[in-house]
Protein backbone atom coordinates (compact mmCIF):
# COMPACT_ATOMS: atom_id res chain seq x y z
CA UNK A 1 0.00 0.00 0.00
CA UNK A 2 2.91 2.29 -0.77
CA UNK A 3 2.25 5.76 -2.06
CA UNK A 4 3.41 5.05 -5.62
CA UNK A 5 6.17 7.63 -5.54
CA UNK A 6 9.57 6.69 -6.87
CA UNK A 7 11.49 5.16 -3.99
CA UNK A 8 15.22 5.05 -3.42
CA UNK A 9 15.73 1.30 -3.52
CA UNK A 10 18.63 -1.01 -4.20
CA UNK A 11 19.28 -2.13 -7.76
CA UNK A 12 16.89 -4.99 -8.54
CA UNK A 13 17.41 -8.24 -10.39
CA UNK A 14 14.00 -9.80 -11.03
CA UNK A 15 13.73 -13.39 -12.21
CA UNK A 16 10.42 -14.26 -13.83
CA UNK A 17 9.80 -18.02 -13.81
CA UNK A 18 7.29 -18.91 -16.52
CA UNK A 19 8.21 -15.79 -18.48
CA UNK A 20 6.71 -17.08 -21.73
CA UNK A 21 3.52 -18.37 -20.09
CA UNK A 22 0.00 -16.99 -20.21
CA UNK A 23 0.05 -15.28 -16.79
CA UNK A 24 3.30 -13.50 -17.52
CA UNK A 25 2.05 -12.28 -20.89
CA UNK A 26 -1.36 -11.10 -19.64
CA UNK A 27 -0.53 -9.65 -16.26
CA UNK A 28 3.06 -9.63 -15.07
CA UNK A 29 4.97 -8.18 -18.03
CA UNK A 30 2.39 -5.41 -18.64
CA UNK A 31 2.69 -4.57 -14.92
CA UNK A 32 6.47 -4.14 -15.22
CA UNK A 33 5.96 -1.95 -18.27
CA UNK A 34 3.45 0.16 -16.33
CA UNK A 35 5.96 0.68 -13.52
CA UNK A 36 8.69 1.53 -16.01
CA UNK A 37 6.63 4.17 -17.80
CA UNK A 38 5.59 5.68 -14.45
CA UNK A 39 9.19 5.91 -13.26
CA UNK A 40 8.42 3.54 -10.37
CA UNK A 41 11.17 1.01 -10.95
CA UNK A 42 14.62 1.52 -9.37
CA UNK A 43 17.10 3.45 -11.45
CA UNK A 44 19.04 0.21 -12.01
CA UNK A 45 17.21 -3.06 -12.66
CA UNK A 46 17.25 -6.18 -14.79
CA UNK A 47 14.50 -8.67 -15.60
CA UNK A 48 15.59 -12.22 -16.42
CA UNK A 49 13.01 -14.50 -17.97
CA UNK A 50 13.31 -18.21 -17.26
CA UNK A 51 11.83 -21.26 -18.98
CA UNK A 52 12.60 -24.74 -20.17
CA UNK A 53 13.26 -23.77 -23.76
CA UNK A 54 16.17 -21.93 -25.28
CA UNK A 55 15.17 -18.40 -26.26
CA UNK A 56 17.62 -15.71 -27.33
CA UNK A 57 17.53 -12.35 -25.59
CA UNK A 58 16.42 -10.71 -28.83
CA UNK A 59 13.55 -13.18 -29.31
CA UNK A 60 12.46 -12.80 -25.68
CA UNK A 61 12.37 -9.03 -26.05
CA UNK A 62 10.23 -9.38 -29.14
CA UNK A 63 7.86 -11.72 -27.28
CA UNK A 64 7.57 -9.19 -24.48
CA UNK A 65 6.81 -6.43 -26.97
CA UNK A 66 4.09 -8.58 -28.53
CA UNK A 67 2.61 -9.22 -25.08
CA UNK A 68 2.49 -5.49 -24.38
CA UNK A 69 0.80 -4.86 -27.71
CA UNK A 70 -1.87 -7.50 -26.99
CA UNK A 71 -2.42 -7.15 -23.24
CA UNK A 72 -0.79 -3.87 -22.30
CA UNK A 73 -1.01 -0.37 -23.74
CA UNK A 74 -1.13 -1.50 -27.36
CA UNK A 75 1.46 0.19 -29.53
CA UNK A 76 4.69 0.60 -27.56
CA UNK A 77 6.37 4.02 -27.97
CA UNK A 78 9.79 3.59 -29.52
CA UNK A 79 11.42 6.18 -27.27
CA UNK A 80 10.39 4.22 -24.14
CA UNK A 81 10.86 0.71 -25.49
CA UNK A 82 14.60 0.88 -26.09
CA UNK A 83 15.58 1.47 -22.48
CA UNK A 84 13.08 -1.09 -21.22
CA UNK A 85 14.17 -3.76 -23.70
CA UNK A 86 17.85 -3.27 -22.89
CA UNK A 87 17.16 -4.54 -19.36
CA UNK A 88 15.49 -7.78 -20.48
CA UNK A 89 17.26 -11.10 -20.96
CA UNK A 90 16.41 -14.79 -20.97
CA UNK A 91 18.01 -17.71 -19.14
CA UNK A 92 16.83 -21.01 -20.60
CA UNK A 93 17.41 -24.64 -19.85
CA UNK A 94 14.81 -24.87 -17.10
CA UNK A 95 15.53 -24.72 -13.39
CA UNK A 96 15.61 -27.71 -11.07
CA UNK A 97 17.54 -29.14 -8.14
CA UNK A 98 19.61 -31.32 -10.49
CA UNK A 99 20.07 -28.77 -13.26
CA UNK A 100 19.71 -24.99 -12.71
CA UNK A 101 20.11 -24.29 -16.41
CA UNK A 102 21.48 -20.87 -17.35
CA UNK A 103 19.91 -18.96 -14.48
CA UNK A 104 22.80 -18.84 -11.92
CA UNK A 105 25.20 -17.51 -14.56
CA UNK A 106 22.65 -14.92 -15.72
CA UNK A 107 22.07 -13.79 -12.13
CA UNK A 108 25.81 -13.50 -11.50
CA UNK A 109 26.29 -11.45 -14.66
CA UNK A 110 23.41 -9.09 -13.84
CA UNK A 111 24.60 -8.67 -10.26
CA UNK A 112 28.11 -7.85 -11.45
CA UNK A 113 26.70 -5.16 -13.75
CA UNK A 114 24.62 -3.56 -10.99
CA UNK A 115 27.09 -3.72 -8.10
CA UNK A 116 27.26 -5.47 -4.75
CA UNK A 117 24.06 -4.11 -3.15
CA UNK A 118 21.54 -5.95 -5.32
CA UNK A 119 18.04 -6.95 -4.27
CA UNK A 120 16.88 -10.20 -5.84
CA UNK A 121 13.20 -10.84 -6.55
CA UNK A 122 11.93 -14.18 -7.82
CA UNK A 123 8.45 -14.18 -9.33
CA UNK A 124 7.03 -17.72 -9.64
CA UNK A 125 4.44 -17.25 -12.41
CA UNK A 126 4.01 -21.00 -12.77
CA UNK A 127 1.20 -23.49 -12.11
CA UNK A 128 0.92 -24.40 -8.39
CA UNK A 129 2.26 -27.89 -9.11
CA UNK A 130 5.61 -26.25 -9.93
CA UNK A 131 5.90 -24.30 -6.65
CA UNK A 132 7.50 -27.15 -4.71
CA UNK A 133 10.28 -28.09 -7.17
CA UNK A 134 11.07 -24.42 -7.83
CA UNK A 135 11.40 -23.63 -4.12
CA UNK A 136 13.58 -26.69 -3.58
CA UNK A 137 15.81 -25.63 -6.46
CA UNK A 138 16.13 -22.06 -5.15
CA UNK A 139 17.29 -23.46 -1.83
CA UNK A 140 19.57 -26.08 -3.36
CA UNK A 141 21.41 -23.48 -5.45
CA UNK A 142 21.74 -21.04 -2.54
CA UNK A 143 19.85 -18.18 -4.18
CA UNK A 144 17.65 -17.17 -1.23
CA UNK A 145 19.99 -14.86 0.66
CA UNK A 146 18.08 -11.57 1.15
CA UNK A 147 15.74 -12.48 -1.73
CA UNK A 148 12.02 -11.80 -2.02
CA UNK A 149 9.84 -14.48 -3.58
CA UNK A 150 6.40 -13.87 -5.10
CA UNK A 151 3.96 -16.77 -5.19
CA UNK A 152 0.83 -16.72 -7.32
CA UNK A 153 -2.44 -18.15 -6.05
CA UNK A 154 -3.74 -20.69 -5.42
CA UNK A 155 -1.16 -21.21 -2.69
CA UNK A 156 -2.18 -24.78 -2.02
CA UNK A 157 -5.43 -26.42 -3.11
CA UNK A 158 -6.61 -27.73 0.27
CA UNK A 159 -5.69 -27.40 3.94
CA UNK A 160 -3.37 -30.40 3.71
CA UNK A 161 -1.60 -29.24 0.54
CA UNK A 162 -1.30 -25.70 1.90
CA UNK A 163 0.35 -26.89 5.11
CA UNK A 164 2.80 -29.09 3.20
CA UNK A 165 3.72 -26.26 0.81
CA UNK A 166 4.06 -23.67 3.57
CA UNK A 167 6.27 -25.99 5.61
CA UNK A 168 8.53 -26.46 2.60
CA UNK A 169 8.65 -22.74 1.83
CA UNK A 170 9.54 -21.88 5.43
CA UNK A 171 12.35 -24.42 5.36
CA UNK A 172 14.01 -22.22 2.74
CA UNK A 173 12.62 -18.72 3.41
CA UNK A 174 11.76 -16.46 6.31
CA UNK A 175 8.16 -15.24 6.38
CA UNK A 176 9.35 -11.68 5.67
CA UNK A 177 10.75 -12.87 2.33
CA UNK A 178 7.44 -14.37 1.15
CA UNK A 179 4.94 -12.41 -0.95
CA UNK A 180 1.78 -14.45 -1.59
CA UNK A 181 0.07 -12.32 -4.21
CA UNK A 182 -3.69 -11.92 -4.46
CA UNK A 183 -4.43 -9.25 -7.02
CA UNK A 184 -7.86 -8.52 -5.51
CA UNK A 185 -6.04 -6.96 -2.53
CA UNK A 186 -4.20 -4.71 -4.96
CA UNK A 187 -7.37 -3.27 -6.44
CA UNK A 188 -7.75 0.45 -5.88
CA UNK A 189 -11.35 0.05 -4.73
CA UNK A 190 -10.53 -2.71 -2.22
CA UNK A 191 -7.77 -0.58 -0.72
CA UNK A 192 -10.20 2.32 -0.56
CA UNK A 193 -12.35 0.28 1.84
CA UNK A 194 -9.94 1.25 4.61
CA UNK A 195 -10.37 4.96 3.96
CA UNK A 196 -14.11 4.71 3.34
CA UNK A 197 -14.71 2.97 6.63
CA UNK A 198 -12.04 4.22 9.02
CA UNK A 199 -11.96 7.90 7.96
CA UNK A 200 -15.64 8.56 7.25
CA UNK A 201 -17.44 8.26 10.57
CA UNK A 202 -20.82 8.43 8.82
CA UNK A 203 -19.95 5.14 7.08
CA UNK A 204 -17.98 3.54 9.89
CA UNK A 205 -20.84 3.98 12.36
CA UNK A 206 -23.10 1.61 10.38
CA UNK A 207 -20.39 -1.00 9.76
CA UNK A 208 -21.81 -3.77 11.96
CA UNK A 209 -24.71 -6.12 12.53
CA UNK A 210 -26.67 -3.30 14.15
CA UNK A 211 -27.31 -1.72 10.75
CA UNK A 212 -26.27 -4.30 8.14
CA UNK A 213 -28.50 -7.27 7.34
CA UNK A 214 -26.17 -9.02 4.91
CA UNK A 215 -22.99 -8.50 2.90
CA UNK A 216 -22.78 -9.59 -0.72
CA UNK A 217 -19.47 -9.99 -2.56
CA UNK A 218 -20.40 -10.86 -6.11
CA UNK A 219 -18.03 -11.45 -9.04
CA UNK A 220 -19.95 -12.92 -11.99
CA UNK A 221 -18.08 -13.25 -15.30
CA UNK A 222 -19.38 -13.49 -18.85
CA UNK A 223 -16.13 -15.11 -19.99
CA UNK A 224 -15.65 -18.84 -20.22
CA UNK A 225 -12.46 -20.76 -19.45
CA UNK A 226 -10.99 -20.35 -22.98
CA UNK A 227 -7.46 -21.72 -23.13
CA UNK A 228 -7.34 -22.30 -19.35
CA UNK A 229 -9.59 -25.37 -19.54
CA UNK A 230 -6.97 -27.83 -18.28
CA UNK A 231 -6.08 -25.65 -15.30
CA UNK A 232 -9.68 -24.76 -14.60
CA UNK A 233 -10.97 -28.32 -14.72
CA UNK A 234 -8.49 -29.22 -11.97
CA UNK A 235 -9.44 -26.15 -9.92
CA UNK A 236 -13.03 -24.95 -10.33
CA UNK A 237 -14.79 -21.75 -9.31
CA UNK A 238 -14.76 -22.46 -5.58
CA UNK A 239 -10.98 -22.88 -5.35
CA UNK A 240 -10.21 -20.33 -8.05
CA UNK A 241 -12.32 -17.48 -6.66
CA UNK A 242 -14.21 -18.13 -3.42
CA UNK A 243 -11.58 -19.75 -1.17
CA UNK A 244 -8.90 -17.37 -2.38
CA UNK A 245 -9.93 -13.92 -3.66
CA UNK A 246 -13.36 -13.51 -2.12
CA UNK A 247 -12.38 -14.81 1.33
CA UNK A 248 -9.68 -12.13 1.35
CA UNK A 249 -12.14 -9.41 0.30
CA UNK A 250 -14.52 -10.58 3.03
CA UNK A 251 -11.70 -10.23 5.55
CA UNK A 252 -11.04 -6.67 4.36
CA UNK A 253 -14.71 -5.84 4.90
CA UNK A 254 -15.04 -7.59 8.26
CA UNK A 255 -11.78 -6.80 10.05
CA UNK A 256 -11.68 -4.76 13.23
CA UNK A 257 -9.98 -1.35 12.93
CA UNK A 258 -6.21 -1.96 12.92
CA UNK A 259 -3.95 0.16 15.11
CA UNK A 260 -2.38 1.51 11.93
CA UNK A 261 -2.16 0.66 8.23
CA UNK A 262 1.38 -0.58 8.74
CA UNK A 263 2.21 -4.08 7.59
CA UNK A 264 2.09 -5.85 10.95
CA UNK A 265 -1.08 -4.14 12.19
CA UNK A 266 -2.99 -4.60 8.93
CA UNK A 267 -1.98 -8.24 8.51
CA UNK A 268 -2.81 -8.95 12.16
CA UNK A 269 -6.30 -7.45 11.79
CA UNK A 270 -6.91 -9.46 8.60
CA UNK A 271 -5.68 -12.70 10.18
CA UNK A 272 -7.71 -12.20 13.35
CA UNK A 273 -10.97 -11.92 11.45
CA UNK A 274 -10.10 -14.85 9.16
CA UNK A 275 -9.69 -16.91 12.33
CA UNK A 276 -13.31 -16.07 13.18
CA UNK A 277 -14.71 -17.31 9.86
CA UNK A 278 -16.91 -20.29 10.65
CA UNK A 279 -16.09 -23.43 8.59
CA UNK A 280 -18.50 -23.57 5.67
CA UNK A 281 -21.55 -25.76 5.82
CA UNK A 282 -21.82 -27.68 2.49
CA UNK A 283 -25.59 -27.28 2.85
CA UNK A 284 -25.11 -23.52 2.43
CA UNK A 285 -23.08 -23.86 -0.75
CA UNK A 286 -24.35 -24.06 -4.33
CA UNK A 287 -22.17 -25.31 -7.19
CA UNK A 288 -23.07 -25.06 -10.86
CA UNK A 289 -21.65 -26.05 -14.24
CA UNK A 290 -22.64 -24.26 -17.43
CA UNK A 291 -24.16 -26.27 -20.25
CA UNK A 292 -21.53 -27.23 -22.80
CA UNK A 293 -18.57 -27.13 -20.38
CA UNK A 294 -17.87 -30.86 -20.80
CA UNK A 295 -17.62 -30.43 -24.55
CA UNK A 296 -14.57 -28.16 -24.26
CA UNK A 297 -11.15 -29.53 -25.24
CA UNK A 298 -9.14 -30.82 -22.24
CA UNK A 299 -12.34 -31.27 -20.16
CA UNK A 300 -13.43 -34.81 -19.27
CA UNK A 301 -16.79 -35.99 -20.57
CA UNK A 302 -17.90 -36.74 -17.00
CA UNK A 303 -16.30 -33.70 -15.34
CA UNK A 304 -17.96 -32.53 -12.12
CA UNK A 305 -15.91 -29.34 -11.91
CA UNK A 306 -17.83 -26.32 -10.67
CA UNK A 307 -17.85 -23.32 -13.00
CA UNK A 308 -20.13 -21.50 -10.54
CA UNK A 309 -20.02 -21.29 -6.75
CA UNK A 310 -22.09 -19.38 -4.21
CA UNK A 311 -21.63 -19.70 -0.46
CA UNK A 312 -23.09 -18.33 2.75
CA UNK A 313 -20.29 -17.50 5.17
CA UNK A 314 -20.70 -16.66 8.86
CA UNK A 315 -18.24 -14.69 10.99
CA UNK A 316 -18.26 -15.40 14.71
CA UNK A 317 -17.50 -11.93 16.05
CA UNK A 318 -19.60 -9.46 18.01
CA UNK A 319 -19.55 -7.04 15.09
CA UNK A 320 -20.92 -9.54 12.55
CA UNK A 321 -22.98 -11.90 14.68
CA UNK A 322 -25.90 -13.16 12.61
CA UNK A 323 -24.91 -11.37 9.39
CA UNK A 324 -24.45 -13.69 6.40
CA UNK A 325 -21.63 -12.90 3.98
CA UNK A 326 -22.78 -14.10 0.56
CA UNK A 327 -19.97 -14.81 -1.90
CA UNK A 328 -20.64 -15.70 -5.53
CA UNK A 329 -18.63 -16.12 -8.70
CA UNK A 330 -18.93 -18.06 -11.93
CA UNK A 331 -18.19 -18.32 -15.63
CA UNK A 332 -20.48 -17.68 -18.62
CA UNK A 333 -22.93 -15.64 -16.55
CA UNK A 334 -25.26 -12.85 -17.64
CA UNK A 335 -23.02 -9.94 -16.75
CA UNK A 336 -19.50 -9.23 -15.55
CA UNK A 337 -19.29 -7.28 -12.31
CA UNK A 338 -17.13 -7.06 -9.21
CA UNK A 339 -19.50 -5.67 -6.63
CA UNK A 340 -19.57 -5.34 -2.85
CA UNK A 341 -23.06 -4.64 -1.49
CA UNK A 342 -23.81 -3.80 2.13
CA UNK A 343 -27.52 -4.42 2.55
CA UNK A 344 -28.94 -2.30 5.37
CA UNK A 345 -31.70 -3.53 7.62
CA UNK A 346 -35.27 -2.74 6.64
CA UNK A 347 -36.88 0.39 8.05
CA UNK A 348 -38.70 0.20 11.38
CA UNK A 349 -41.64 2.25 12.63
CA UNK A 350 -44.09 4.12 10.38
CA UNK A 351 -42.58 3.04 7.02
CA UNK A 352 -42.53 -0.77 6.97
CA UNK A 353 -43.09 -0.70 3.20
CA UNK A 354 -39.80 1.12 2.52
CA UNK A 355 -37.26 -0.79 0.50
CA UNK A 356 -33.93 -1.75 2.03
CA UNK A 357 -31.15 0.73 1.47
CA UNK A 358 -27.89 -0.61 0.07
CA UNK A 359 -24.36 0.78 -0.06
CA UNK A 360 -22.36 -0.57 -3.00
CA UNK A 361 -18.71 -0.39 -3.99
CA UNK A 362 -17.51 -1.55 -7.38
CA UNK A 363 -14.22 -3.42 -7.09
CA UNK A 364 -13.27 -2.98 -10.73
CA UNK A 365 -11.19 -0.10 -12.07
CA UNK A 366 -10.75 2.83 -9.72
CA UNK A 367 -14.07 1.93 -8.10
CA UNK A 368 -17.46 3.55 -7.92
CA UNK A 369 -19.47 4.14 -4.78
CA UNK A 370 -23.25 4.17 -4.86
CA UNK A 371 -26.09 4.18 -2.35
CA UNK A 372 -29.85 3.86 -2.59
CA UNK A 373 -31.88 6.07 -0.25
CA UNK A 374 -35.62 6.22 0.28
CA UNK A 375 -37.13 9.71 -0.04
CA UNK A 376 -40.60 11.26 -0.27
CA UNK A 377 -41.66 11.74 -3.86
CA UNK A 378 -42.59 15.39 -4.50
CA UNK A 379 -46.35 15.87 -4.52
CA UNK A 380 -49.39 16.04 -2.24
CA UNK A 381 -49.32 12.33 -1.29
CA UNK A 382 -46.87 10.60 1.03
CA UNK A 383 -45.33 8.36 -1.60
CA UNK A 384 -41.91 6.82 -1.13
CA UNK A 385 -39.36 6.58 -3.90
CA UNK A 386 -35.89 4.99 -3.99
CA UNK A 387 -33.22 7.44 -5.12
CA UNK A 388 -29.80 6.24 -6.32
CA UNK A 389 -26.77 8.32 -5.39
CA UNK A 390 -23.55 7.61 -7.26
CA UNK A 391 -20.02 8.80 -6.73
CA UNK A 392 -17.63 8.23 -9.62
CA UNK A 393 -14.20 7.93 -8.02
CA UNK A 394 -12.57 8.88 -11.32
CA UNK A 395 -13.79 12.43 -10.57
CA UNK A 396 -11.61 12.70 -7.46
CA UNK A 397 -8.51 14.16 -9.04
CA UNK A 398 -7.85 11.81 -11.92
CA UNK A 399 -7.11 8.32 -10.61
CA UNK A 400 -7.08 7.22 -14.24
CA UNK A 401 -3.73 9.05 -14.28
CA UNK A 402 -2.60 8.21 -10.75
CA UNK A 403 -3.90 4.78 -9.77
CA UNK A 404 -2.08 1.61 -10.71
CA UNK A 405 -3.58 -1.64 -11.99
CA UNK A 406 -3.58 -4.31 -9.24
CA UNK A 407 -0.56 -6.27 -10.47
CA UNK A 408 1.52 -3.14 -10.96
CA UNK A 409 0.52 -1.85 -7.53
CA UNK A 410 1.49 -5.08 -5.80
CA UNK A 411 4.73 -5.46 -7.75
CA UNK A 412 5.66 -1.97 -6.66
CA UNK A 413 4.97 -2.98 -3.07
CA UNK A 414 7.33 -5.95 -3.46
CA UNK A 415 10.05 -3.69 -4.83
CA UNK A 416 9.80 -1.31 -1.85
CA UNK A 417 9.33 -4.17 0.63
CA UNK A 418 5.73 -3.42 1.70
CA UNK A 419 3.94 -6.68 2.65
CA UNK A 420 0.73 -5.11 4.02
CA UNK A 421 -1.44 -6.24 1.07
CA UNK A 422 -0.01 -9.75 0.90
CA UNK A 423 -1.52 -12.74 2.62
CA UNK A 424 0.21 -14.43 5.56
CA UNK A 425 0.68 -18.12 6.15
CA UNK A 426 -1.54 -17.99 9.23
CA UNK A 427 -4.29 -16.20 7.33
CA UNK A 428 -4.26 -18.68 4.47
CA UNK A 429 -4.29 -21.61 6.87
CA UNK A 430 -7.46 -20.18 8.42
CA UNK A 431 -8.97 -19.69 4.96
CA UNK A 432 -8.29 -23.27 3.87
CA UNK A 433 -9.69 -24.54 7.19
CA UNK A 434 -12.92 -22.69 6.43
CA UNK A 435 -13.08 -24.13 2.91
CA UNK A 436 -12.12 -27.72 3.77
CA UNK A 437 -15.63 -29.02 4.66
CA UNK A 438 -16.77 -28.14 1.13
CA UNK A 439 -13.69 -29.75 -0.42
CA UNK A 440 -14.41 -32.90 1.60
CA UNK A 441 -18.10 -32.96 0.70
CA UNK A 442 -18.69 -30.85 -2.43
CA UNK A 443 -22.27 -30.36 -3.60
CA UNK A 444 -23.26 -31.77 -6.98
CA UNK A 445 -22.92 -29.01 -9.61
CA UNK A 446 -26.29 -27.93 -10.95
CA UNK A 447 -26.58 -27.22 -14.69
CA UNK A 448 -27.19 -23.68 -15.87
CA UNK A 449 -27.56 -22.02 -19.23
CA UNK A 450 -24.75 -19.75 -20.47
CA UNK A 451 -25.55 -16.03 -20.11
CA UNK A 452 -27.96 -16.80 -17.24
CA UNK A 453 -27.38 -15.92 -13.58
CA UNK A 454 -26.52 -19.51 -12.71
CA UNK A 455 -28.51 -22.07 -10.73
CA UNK A 456 -31.69 -20.70 -9.15
CA UNK A 457 -30.75 -22.46 -5.91
CA UNK A 458 -28.15 -19.74 -5.29
CA UNK A 459 -30.95 -17.18 -4.91
CA UNK A 460 -32.18 -19.06 -1.83
CA UNK A 461 -28.93 -18.18 -0.02
CA UNK A 462 -30.06 -14.53 0.09
CA UNK A 463 -33.20 -15.32 2.17
CA UNK A 464 -35.45 -13.51 -0.27
CA UNK A 465 -33.33 -10.35 -0.51
CA UNK A 466 -31.93 -11.26 -3.93
CA UNK A 467 -28.54 -10.61 -5.46
CA UNK A 468 -28.10 -6.88 -5.94
CA UNK A 469 -25.86 -7.38 -8.96
CA UNK A 470 -28.98 -8.60 -10.76
CA UNK A 471 -31.08 -5.59 -9.76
Amino acid sequence: MSNHETSETKPEVITLFGATGDLAKRMVLPAFWELHTRGLLPSDWRLIGNGRGQVSDADFREQVKESLAEFGPGEVPTNQWGEFASRLSFAGGGFSVDDPGELPAALAEASAELGEEVQRIFYIALPPVAFEPTVKALGAHDLMQSARVIFEKPYGTSLQSFCALDELVHSVLEEEQIYRIDHFLGKEAVQNLHVLRFVNRMIGSIWSCAAIEQVQIDVPETLGVADRAAFYDATGAFRDMIATHLFQVAAEVAMEPPLSLGTEDLQRARDQVLARFRPLDPGEVVFGQFDGYRELPEVADDSTTDTFAAVRLWIDSDRWRGVPFLLRSGKRLHRSRQLLSLVLRAAQGPFPEARRSVLQLSMSGAGELSASLTMKKPGPELELVTVPIELDVTALGGPSDESLPPYASLLHDVIVGDRSLFTTGAGLEHAWSVAQPVLDDPPEPLPYAPQSWGPKAADELTDGVGWFTQA
